[in-house]
């Protein structure tokens, strides 16, 4: 799946201002993540990966 047709999204926390937020898209098996400024490349990880880290973050 190319990064254009992800559903991205960022944090309600993020503000307004744009450029400095990190991005999520969730497909069926891999979880992407980008930077808002700079979104070539993503980081791709399991969704498994991906909860053990936002886990992690609480």
């Amino acid at each position: 799946m190319s990064a254009e047709a992800l559903h991205w999204f960022k944090s309600t926390y993020s503000g307004s201002e744009g450029g400095q937020c990190v991005e999520v898209a969730a497909s069926p098996h891999t979880i992407h993540v980008r930077d808002s400024k700079n979104p070539e490349p993503t980081l791709r990880v399991t969704p498994t990966t991906w909860t053990a880290f936002t886990t992690g973050l609480k």
